[in-house]
């Protein structure tokens, strides 16, 4: 699998992250599949959280074997220096590690939580005195909501963050606006050399009251060719890495994607943007 330098922090990281919240609620043995699945694929980067369930106590028998080949990221969803610092220490016990390369602020996809983070006593404090410690190396944002590229825009201008973490997929690229701040942003991390994570590449639909049948908080697209083509858009973009699917039976679709990809050409990608309209991914709710 193709590996790309994840900005300022030098980590060449595979272009597909291992998102553990597809195994959050799994049993241990389901996990260690999945888990096992990235590693045999190439994957050397893992995004987990608090917020994804066991995830963080799926992950931890493994560390101990594979903590050195990994860069291994972590979040928190509180927003004041006391309440992120109780919750990164927590992710270290649970996890069973004594640091993170990366640790991000969760979920800051509006303009009023990156208010809270950033204002005096806020989340940021925490990760700053958490890098300062030796606990974690490099700082990041995150946010899923359709304000999430415009508010991480603003987040860089009040902070030196390393990395952001935010949904493309070519539907949302359908969408002017949404367009418009995504390239602002994009731009913006070249500019700084910020790492670029992606997150929703293979997001389909919402739910809508209908059954579930994945755990994913969207539905997602599970046809081969259109997984490959939804990977190979985000892939084409100026961006480092995309989290893998939350589901771990849609998993092998998108690292076998990425195993496969070849760069979209101008009119290919105009063709695949076209159909966006038989979709509805453009939702992007406020997921945690």
């Amino acid at each position: 699998m193709e590996k790309r330098r994840l900005g300022r922090t030098g980590h060449l990281s595979s272009v597909v992250t291992f998102g553990a919240a597809g195994i959050g609620r799994q049993p241990q043995d389901v996990a260690d599949r999945a888990i096992q699945t990235a590693l045999d694929h190439g994957v050397n980067h893992i995004d987990v959280a608090p917020r994804y369930g066991e995830a963080e106590l799926r992950l931890k028998p493994w560390l101990p074997r594979i903590r050195r080949q990994i860069f291994l990221g972590c979040k928190t969803v509180e927003r004041t220096r006391a309440a992120a610092k109780a919750e990164l220490h927590r992710s270290l016990e649970r996890l069973g590690t004594d640091r993170l390369d990366l640790y991000q602020l969760h979920s800051v996809g509006k303009l009023a939580d990156l208010d809270l983070c950033t204002a005096a006593g806020g989340a940021v404090e925490a990760l700053v005195e958490a890098r300062q410690e030796g606990l974690v190396r490099w700082l990041g944002i995150t946010g899923h909501t359709h304000d999430a590229p415009r508010t991480h825009l603003e987040a860089l201008r009040r902070f030196d963050f390393d990395t952001v973490m935010f949904p493309l997929n070519f539907v949302l690229w359908a969408i002017p606006e949404y367009r418009a701040s995504a390239e602002a942003l994009l731009a913006e991390c070249a500019k700084r050399d910020v790492g670029v994570h992606i997150i929703k590449s293979v997001a389909k639909d919402p739910w809508d009251g209908r059954a579930r049948t994945h755990t994913t908080w969207y539905e997602p697209f599970t046809d081969d060719a259109i997984i490959d083509r939804a990977v190979a858009f985000v892939l084409s973009q100026p961006v480092t890495t995309l989290c893998s699917v939350g589901d771990v039976t849609v998993l092998p679709k998108v690292l076998a994607a990425a195993e496969r990809f070849r760069p979209l050409d101008a009119a290919a990608e105009r063709e695949l943007v076209s159909t966006a309209a038989r979709y509805h991914s453009p939702f992007v709710g406020e997921w945690a």
